[in-house]
């Protein structure tokens, strides 16, 4: 892999994270990425994070080596997601697909589909081994979006994420974290694991002097 993506910054809207907000909004959205970069092993689609214990490192984690095995390219022979829904928070939304901006930076939703979650093709399909990952807004310029109120996931959680063949895979949340956007905790969400992991990932946290809020959300769930 040639570039690694970083988690959001001013311009180009970060991975695992949300968008980027006006600023002078009184709105709680994502916005300017933290320094932390996402591997190049985030690419591969059976590279993933261990699902342990979601307390937050203290530093920012090295990138993982890309792994052998399956990859990319058995991701994209899968059926991509097309919805996701998370009954006890009344989260029920289309899944778009997001890439890399020109600079490596991972795509979010556009502001204005801040009720529509993204997919980062450049990992697993849920439901591969590997880490699956789900962005989403928490609010955006026009209001309230989707991971509004991620926060108030609780253990144990059913998360279900219909293919484009139909097909509904269920996860169960395993845990979740609030991490500084400047100290990402890289080889928890793209470290190597066989397990079928699925990650969802907003902003959170207190808003810092230019009024961008300095955490991530991060949801852990596996494959029921």
């Amino acid at each position: 892999m040639s570039r690694t993506p970083q988690f959001f910054r001013r311009t180009a809207l970060p991975v695992y994270a949300c968008l980027a907000l006006t600023a002078l909004t009184s709105l709680t959205g994502c916005s300017d990425a933290s320094p932390s970069k996402a591997p190049a092993a985030a690419r591969s689609a059976d590279s993933s994070a261990t699902t342990g214990s979601p307390a937050p490192d203290p530093a920012t984690a090295s990138a993982p080596s890309s792994p052998s095995g399956s990859g990319a390219g058995s991701a994209k022979s899968a059926s991509p997601p097309v919805h996701v829904s998370i009954p006890s928070l009344g989260i029920d939304s289309a899944v778009m697909r997001l890439g890399l901006n020109a600079d490596g930076t991972v795509e979010v939703p556009p502001a204005d589909k801040g009720m529509t979650v993204g997919w980062y093709t450049g990992g697993p399909v849920p439901g591969r081994p590997g880490p699956a990952v789900l962005i989403g807004h928490n609010d955006t310029r026009f209001g309230r979006a989707v991971f509004h109120d991620l926060k108030k996931i609780a253990k144990g959680a059913d998360i279900a994420v219909r293919d484009k063949r139909g097909t509904e895979i269920h996860f169960e949340v395993t845990g979740r974290e609030t991490a500084s956007k400047k100290a990402f905790p890289t080889a928890r969400v793209y470290g190597r694991t066989e397990a079928r992991a699925l990650r969802l990932i907003t902003c959170d946290g207190a808003f810092d002097a230019a009024g961008h809020p300095v955490d991530n959300l991060i949801v852990y769930a596996e494959k029921k």
